[in-house]
């Protein structure tokens, strides 16, 4: 992970403002990678990665956060999950989408489609939480923010950028969450969508090398601010041999020994598209642990 790939929480100084900022352009490069995606997919699977990190920032120790993106388009299905320690993977159905344009630009939309935004939060209880909303533009940032305030009753604004080079890889990728809090003034509001309105494309700030202080002083402009906490982002699945062993042995003892019987057996993670090989001999030494 590069110096470059940081989020940011940070605060007007009267309390009525919180903004999340993210620059993640290696986070959905390795993505990208991992999952051999084009374009189109590339960025709409980056949105996804960036708009997770911001709202995964928001959670207590121990919750999980996953956000999974259903629509009718050709990209089929986007999922992504994080601890909201930092570490964010996730994957797309279908990668190899053919480049989409719209009026000279990747039409994410038009890929996701129509559908729901599902968010899942573990949050300690028994049942995980999760809260749906339509798809209003398949865009991914419009429907994080429309998600906020049907939903949970957070005005919000948010903002997702990635830019591709001729080659398919990430050349700038990030976003910024912006929330009201309760007792936030017009004043105050004001101010904030002015300064909203003045933004160039969050994609456009990170190409052009400004850092995630250089955009929060942009979104807070004529407003006293301060950092509450910073962290690094990275691309990281966690899966393992051992978590796939594991879950064989959950399929029991005829059902491996069918496996056995074809020769050996694989497993392909789906969020980092690894794929772990067991031979005869491994299923072997996994019958005997039954």
């Amino acid at each position: 992970m590069k110096i470059g790939d940081k989020l940011i929480r940070a605060m007007d100084d009267h309390g009525l403002v919180r903004a999340l900022v993210v620059i993640s352009t290696d986070v959905v490069e390795e993505a990208r990678r991992c999952h051999d995606c084009y374009p189109v997919a590339a960025a709409a699977l980056g949105r996804t990665l960036s708009a997770a990190l911001l709202l995964g920032a928001t959670l207590k120790e121990s919750e999980r956060l996953t956000l999974r993106i259903v629509g009718d388009g050709p990209l089929g299905s986007i999922t992504v999950d994080t601890d909201g320690k930092g570490n964010v993977r996730g994957y797309v159905r279908n990668p190899h989408i053919e480049l989409l344009c719209k009026n000279g630009k990747l039409d994410v939309g038009g890929a996701v489609g129509v559908g729901f935004l599902h968010l899942t939060r573990e949050i300690g209880l028994k049942e995980p939480y999760t809260g749906t909303a339509p798809l209003i533009s398949g865009e991914i940032a419009e429907d994080i923010t429309n998600y906020l305030f049907a939903s949970e009753q957070v005005p919000s604004t948010c903002a997702l950028g990635v830019l591709i080079n001729p080659d398919y890889s990430v050349q700038a990728a990030g976003g910024f969450l912006v929330q009201a809090l309760p007792g936030a003034t017009d004043e105050t509001l004001e101010r904030l969508e002015t300064n909203l309105l003045a933004m160039p494309p969050i994609s456009t700030l990170i190409h052009a090398g400004k850092t995630v202080d250089d955009i929060l002083a942009l979104l807070f402009n004529g407003m006293p601010w301060h950092v509450l906490a910073e962290e690094g982002v990275l691309f990281n699945c966690g899966c393992s041999r051992q978590r796939f062993a594991d879950a064989f042995i959950c399929l029991g003892k005829q059902e491996l020994q069918e496996m056995q019987a074809e020769g050996q057996a694989e497993a392909r993670c789906h969020f980092c598209n690894k794929t772990y090989y067991f031979t005869k001999d491994d299923l072997q030494e996994l019958i005997k642990q039954i």
